[in-house]
């Protein structure tokens, strides 16, 4: 059982942190707080960090209740997730903002906030659309097995809540140790790992919605 827990917080991390993606949300993050003082942009961090956990929880453990209610099924999910994943996946291997996360209208009206931190910060930079479907998705598989098949994924989503955290606390320090080059490739690398994972939900949905199709 430990080892099995082991291993579905594993995949769950992994999944969950590359669309997440604290790293590239750095740039945006020090455009939108600009005019804030170190000590406010640990505050703004916290509390976007902060946010970004509970909405990704609460669309984890009230997701399949909604899609039931709407008539919607896990597999289509899983598919239309996979797509979402896929198109963000294929602008961060091309190293360009992905307007499923955050668009340039977003971003300016972000910089002119007094407050950034929920809106647009948690969501939509972090906790958006692929984010969410992430974590509905992999809470739906994990149910699947065991009752408590969902503790490893909302302990994934407390863990990146907290190396976001961290990520965009020294978000000036991190981009002067990376460097532009050094963000572009770590952007590059998560964007093939998010590529697979899309592609794996995608197969999963389509074996679960036809399940003589693949074999």
């Amino acid at each position: 059982m430990a080892r099995e827990v082991l291993t579905q917080s594993l995949v769950a991390l992994s999944a969950i942190f590359v669309v997440v993606d604290p790293f590239a949300a750095v740039p945006f993050f020090l455009a939108m707080t600009s005019d804030q003082s170190a000590e406010g942009r640990r505050d703004t961090a916290k509390r976007a960090s902060v946010g970004t956990v509970l909405i990704l929880a609460a669309f984890g453990v009230a997701g399949a209740v909604v899609f039931r209610a709407l008539g919607i099924t896990i597999p289509a999910f899983k598919i239309a997730g996979g797509i979402l994943l896929l198109l963000i996946a294929v602008d961060m291997i091309r190293t360009k903002p992905s307007a499923a996360r955050i668009t340039a209208t977003e971003v300016e009206a972000g910089a002119a906030k007094d407050d950034v931190a929920i809106v647009p910060l948690a969501m939509p930079l972090l906790a958006g659309p692929g984010s969410i479907a992430t974590v509905i998705v992999l809470m739906g598989r994990a149910n699947q097995h065991h009752w408590w098949g969902g503790a490893p994924v909302l302990g994934a989503v407390l863990v990146t809540g907290l190396v976001t955290y961290w990520v965009l606390a020294g978000a000036t320090r991190v981009e002067r140790v990376m460097g532009h080059t050094g963000m572009n490739i770590l952007e590059r690398v998560a964007g093939m790992l998010l590529a697979a994972i899309a592609l794996q939900f995608m197969i999963d949905g389509a074996a679960e919605a036809f399940p003589g199709l693949l074999r």
